[in-house]
This record gives C-alpha cells, structure tokens and sequence, in this order.
C-alpha cells in the first residue's frame, strides 16, 4: 500500500494517529520516570495506570453512544481539548515540582480525553478507505502510530537525561496535540452512526448496544478476551522504569530504548503487513499471542541489555500481529451504526489490559519484586492461550487468506 495513493483523508488520519502516539508515548516515559523518582515506589506507578483507566471505565458506554449519535470529527475536535488542557497541567506539574497528585489529576483529565476520542477515531476509519482494503490500512496505521512511538520514547529519554526534567516533553506534547487539532480540522469526511437511540429500542438499549453486539458475535468476544488477559498478564511494560534503573542500570536513556524496543518490532511487523497483507487466522492469532508471552518471560528473566532489547522487539512484532488481526475482525463483524460503541467497549478491553496491567505489575512487583512479577505474568499469559482453543474452539477453525 503506497503512501502517496491512499486518499487526503486519510492521509490527515495518520497524522493524528502519529501525533496521538507521540503524545501518549512520550508522556508515558516522562510520568513514569518522574513519578518513580518522586517516590521509589513500584506500586506508584501503578497508580498511574489506575489514574488513566478509571474515566475509560466510567464514562466508555456514554463515550461510545457519543461517537454513534454525533458527527464524529466533531468529536475527535472536543477530545483533542481535553488532551491539550493535560499536557499543560503536566507541564505546570513539572514545572512547579507540585506533588504526585497533580500528576494523577492530569493522567485522570487524560483518561477522559482518551476514552472520548478512541471510539470516535476508529469509528471513522472505515470511512476514509476502500472495504478491501482495510486490513492493509490497518496495518499501515498501526505501523506509522508504532515509528511514532519509537521515536517518542527514544527523545524522551534523552531528553530526561540532558534536561533532568519531564516539563520540555508535557510541553511539545501539548504541541503536538495541537497539531492533531488541526489535521481533525481540515478532514473533508462527516461520519455519524445512528441518529437516533430509538432505532436500538431505547437509549438504554441504544447504550448496550455495543457490549450485547459483541457477547453476541463469539469471534469478536475471542480475539478480544484473549487480547486482554494477555496483556493484563504479560504487561511488562509498566515496569520498564524499575528495570531500566535498578535491574539493568541503564538510567533514563536506557529507560528510552527498552520503551522504544517492543515500537521497533511492531512498526516492522506493520510495514510487511501493509505491504503483503495478513491472514485472518485463528492460529496466527493466538501463536502471535502465545509468542508475545514468551517474549514477556525472556524479558522478565534477562539480566543482559541486548537480550532484553531483542526480547522486547520480538514482543512488539508480535503483538502487532495479534493487534492488526483483532481490529480488522472488529471492523468487519460491525455495522456502521454500532462502530462507535463497539470501539469504546474495545478500548475498555485495551485500557484493562494495560491501565489494569499497569496496576496489576506493580502491585506484584511490590508483593514479590520485578522480575518474579513479569516472569509470572508470561507464563500465565501461555496458559491462557493454551486454555482458548477449549473455551472458544471457533477460533482455531476460523482462517481467511490475505486479500490480494
């Protein structure tokens, strides 16, 4: 799929996509390294994962039927505020040295930006692009959000380092959402789900109507269940922070590379993929999962820089297969008018998995310490997977071959 023929649309939608991955990026970075030196403490920067996924939880069904009974450029446009006003409550926090609940009040603000904008965003996606070739699409955006999100972490630790201060990057942050602001500005497309909540029988209904759509349809129920206990489990990531400083020594501009490492693997993994297409494939599916949990107990048991860095690029590439297969199923197995809300309980599933693996990594790693706490959660995540051909034996009989 070349870049130059795809349309202006969205063209403008991988721009945001790129510039929301350097501000979550770089954000994550810059509040975990701060906090973690505010506090010492592993269960801290769980805290910040709870801080992130407790307004998705809240507001995910109202921000899902907002997506389907508004124009939904509109509402990527009021996000992208709410995602302004956090960056500079970082920058102020970091500026003024104020205490870590400031952090944890901003990380709230940009919990809610996030669950508003997500749904919207990936409803419209399906809009901007030819049927046939949503999966390359897929791909391609996850690929370019993956660079984004190579580059955010690698900047954001050089920039700890030589700045001793994570106001420089809450700043361009904030900059860099403006920038998204923009691109959502010149978008020509208007996307709307349903237009009224009685269609669904009921604002009630109407709110359900993504939560009931995907318990009904056993293949979505799959990949998204299996996705979520795999990253609950195998999340390593919220813990680069204690590794990066107490297990590996590797200071702030290590704590860059292992965070851009696992981006690395996943941008590969998302050129080949837009480039030659993927299967649907149950299999691929859950060996892509299953690998991803390997990877996860070889990181945890690495005491050596290259081996967790080639530990933690393997599980990139890996997830970015599981990630492009599970958002085109989504994609396909919902209708237009349930896509907003659909999106939102997903990004309930995504959140849970790593706002929740956040918190559950550092609760552990507090109980037993880092390394039993991601090693652990490997190995439950390969239970999972071995336990997912019995409780959804669709999965391993469903397979469609890569459009050409």
């Amino acid at each position: 799929m070349e870049t130059a023929s795809l349309p202006r649309d969205f063209r403008l939608y991988l721009l945001i996509s790129v510039m929301g991955a350097l501000v979550h990026f770089g954000q994550g970075v810059a509040v975990g390294w701060s906090v973690y030196e505010q506090t010492a403490s592993p269960l801290a920067l769980g805290l910040v994962g709870l801080a992130q996924f407790l307004p998705i939880l809240l507001f995910f069904l109202p921000a899902g039927h907002i997506a389907d009974r508004f124009e939904r450029r509109s509402v990527i446009i009021a996000s992208l505020a709410l995602s302004t006003g956090a960056a500079v409550l970082l920058a102020w926090a970091a500026w003024l040295h104020l205490a870590v609940t400031w952090t944890y009040s901003a990380l709230l603000l940009s919990g809610c930006a996030q669950i508003l904008n997500r749904p919207a965003r990936d409803a419209l996606m399906p809009a901007l692009v030819p049927p046939a070739q949503l999966a390359r699409a897929i791909a391609l955006a996850s690929s370019l959000h993956q660079v984004a999100s190579m580059a955010a972490p690698a900047l954001a630790g050089v920039v700890l380092a030589l700045s001793h201060s994570a106001l420089p990057i809450h700043l361009a942050n904030a900059i860099f959402t403006l920038i998204a602001l923009t691109a959502t500005l010149a978008l020509h497309q208007r996307s709307r789900g349903e237009a009224t909540a009685a269609a669904s029988g009921g604002r009630t209904a109407a709110m359900f109507a993504g939560l009931t759509h995907i318990l009904n349809t056993r293949l979505l129920l799959a990949v998204m269940s299996i996705d979520l206990l795999a990253v609950l489990f195998g999340g390593a990531v919220a813990l680069l922070p204690v590794y990066a400083k107490d297990v590996l020594h590797i200071g702030p501009a290590g704590l860059g590379l292992l965070s851009t490492a696992p981006a690395v693997g996943s941008a590969l993994a998302g050129l080949v993929m837009a480039r030659v297409g993927v299967a649907l494939d149950g299999r691929l599916f859950l060996a892509a999962v299953g690998g991803f949990g390997l990877m996860t107990v070889v990181f945890g048991a690495s005491t050596h820089v290259l081996l967790s860095l080639s530990a933690l690029t393997l599980l990139g590439a890996l997830d970015s297969i599981s990630v492009v297969i599970r958002q085109t199923v989504i994609q396909q197995a919902t209708p237009d008018t349930l896509r907003g809300r659909v999106a939102a309980v997903n990004r309930v599933f995504i959140s849970s998995s790593n706002e929740l693996g956040a918190l559950e990594s550092g609760l552990l790693a507090a109980l037993t310490g880092p390394i039993a706490a991601v090693v652990g959660g490997g190995i439950i995540t390969l239970l999972v997977v071995a336990a997912s051909p019995r409780v959804f034996p669709e999965l391993g009989r469903w397979r469609r071959p890569a459009p050409p």
